[in-house]
């Protein structure tokens, strides 16, 4: 941990519960019976549900996640609260109460989402009795079970964060504004290069909102595939904007600043939108697996409600991961250089110029990098792999014809996105301005977002065949 986060008070003193001393030993054996009973008796219901297969339903399934969740909610505190009675200690350390404090609102809120999940089982369960089967299938089941994870962690870390920043003095940033060096072209060029890049950002969002505008017209697009393309055409356009309003704005006004509260804005939500995109095209890879490998289960395997919620947890676990980074983030102190060698508030850059240890903030990123990045990028390589390996069984001409169909729009999309991302962290720069950097962050944040819609466009006979309709309706009306 960096020196100037430390907070003064190494641990604290808990006063426990309002009874006299000579009644504690009564009170710690009826709390160690009631907290042994609690452990027991929830994992009883995790092996009754396991052991036994008439309670393999959606219902016993939430009961024995609510079962693991009510254990590990009364271990947060129990048994510190029974080891302090028992050795008279009323101490517990800094880390130890923040830690407390993380779980106490993760498997509380946990608790919470379980409840109300299993509250719509039973709704299900007696206002849809016909269609219970359907619509609580197992796939919902674990979404619904990752989602309460997923926002309960996210919940319980902005608290514990906000915690550690609120208990520390001296962390805060003296450095009010950064100057952003912008890209490495020359001045008597910026005209040139600000209508290049002006015309590049109109067309990411002009091309992306004409997918969405297409996919919501044209019912015969109301499919999975498109239904995931016109998120990602969305978050295209927002990945874009976080970054290239203010370059272009720079550039047209001669100005380099940033305010500090803009550069951590911009810094959340480029994590936020690039990891959207990161699970939105992993989904997609997984669609078109279903779509070749099992064509005759894809109606039933790529349920409308699957696909939600693989929508809502793409923007979940984004919305996680660009909150850690951006407030672990805000505890890092500024006060030396507030020079940026880029065109944007860039992670990395920022860490160099922080007179803080990152030492945390460079193990997150390599941890979190691998759940966004890494890990999508392997599911989307087996996905592939698993459809290269289908249509080798039985080769044709029609067969690897109607593959590259399916997938080459999709399958061009991720070599652009991933190829940009696995030239900079794989192959980085060795000068100190990281030119080389830069260019490939304008392709990955610039110009494949802008290639994306003609890549869907031109290759894609459905999308063609919309754009006809449309422009048809269209000279009708005329």
């Amino acid at each position: 941990m960096r020196k100037d986060n430390q907070s003064s008070v190494s641990e604290f003193v808990l006063l426990g519960l309002p009874i006299r001393k000579e009644e504690q030993v009564v009170y710690y054996a009826l709390l160690l019976i009631l907290y042994l009973s609690t452990v027991l008796g929830n994992l009883l219901i995790i092996l009754l549900i396991r052991l036994d297969s008439r309670l393999h339903t959606p219902m016993y399934f939430f009961l024995s996640h609510l079962a693991l969740n009510d254990i590990s909610f009364s271990s947060v505190t129990a048994p510190k609260m029974l080891m302090n009675m028992l050795t008279h200690s009323q101490s517990i350390s800094y880390a130890g109460c923040i830690s407390q404090e993380f779980f106490f609102l993760l498997f509380g809120g946990g608790e919470s989402l379980l409840l109300t999940s299993m509250a719509y089982d039973r709704y299900v369960a007696i206002c849809h009795p016909l269609h219970y089967n359907i619509i609580m299938s197992q796939n919902l089941c674990f979404l619904l079970i990752i989602v309460s994870w997923v926002l309960s962690s996210a919940s319980a870390l902005v608290h514990t964060l906000l915690l550690t920043r609120i208990m520390r003095n001296d962390n805060q940033s003296s450095v009010s504004e950064f100057i952003l060096l912008g890209l490495p072209i020359r001045k008597e060029e910026q005209g040139m290069y600000y209508v290049l890049f002006l015309v590049l950002y109109l067309t990411t969002v002009l091309g992306n909102l004409l997918i969405i505008l297409l996919i919501r017209l044209d019912s015969c697009l109301h499919t999975p595939m498109y239904f995931f393309l016109s998120h990602l055409a969305l978050s295209d356009i927002s990945f874009s904007s976080v970054t290239a309003p203010k370059m272009l704005m720079n550039m047209l006004t001669h100005s380099q600043s940033i305010s500090y509260a803009g550069c951590i804005s911009q810094e959340f939500f480029f994590f936020l939108f690039g990891g959207v995109d990161s699970f939105l095209l992993t989904s997609m890879a997984y669609d078109r697996y279903v779509a070749i490998c099992h064509p005759l289960h894809y109606n039933v395997i790529m349920s409308h409600i699957l696909c939600v919620l693989l929508v809502i947890l793409s923007w979940v676990l984004s919305s996680a991961a660009s909150l850690v980074h951006t407030l672990l983030l805000a505890c890092l102190s500024f006060s030396r250089e507030n020079t940026l060698h880029h065109f944007f508030c860039e992670l990395p850059s920022l860490l160099k110029l922080s007179n803080s240890d990152t030492t945390i903030n460079d193990l997150v990123i390599l941890i979190v990098g691998s759940m966004v990045v890494t890990l999508p990028f392997m599911c989307i390589l087996v996905s592939y792999g698993c459809i290269g390996a289908t249509i080798l069984k039985a080769p044709s001409i029609t067969g690897i014809w109607k593959a590259l169909s399916t997938c080459g729009s999709h399958l061009a999309v991720v070599t652009l996105y991933y190829g940009a991302i696995i030239g900079i962290f794989f192959f980085p720069s060795s000068n100190n301005t990281n030119d080389k950097n830069i260019i490939v962050t304008v392709l990955y944040n610039v110009v494949t977002p802008m290639l994306n819609p003609f890549i869907y466009s031109l290759r894609n006979r459905d999308m063609k065949g919309a754009l006809r309709n449309l422009l048809n309706r269209r000279s009708l009306s005329v």
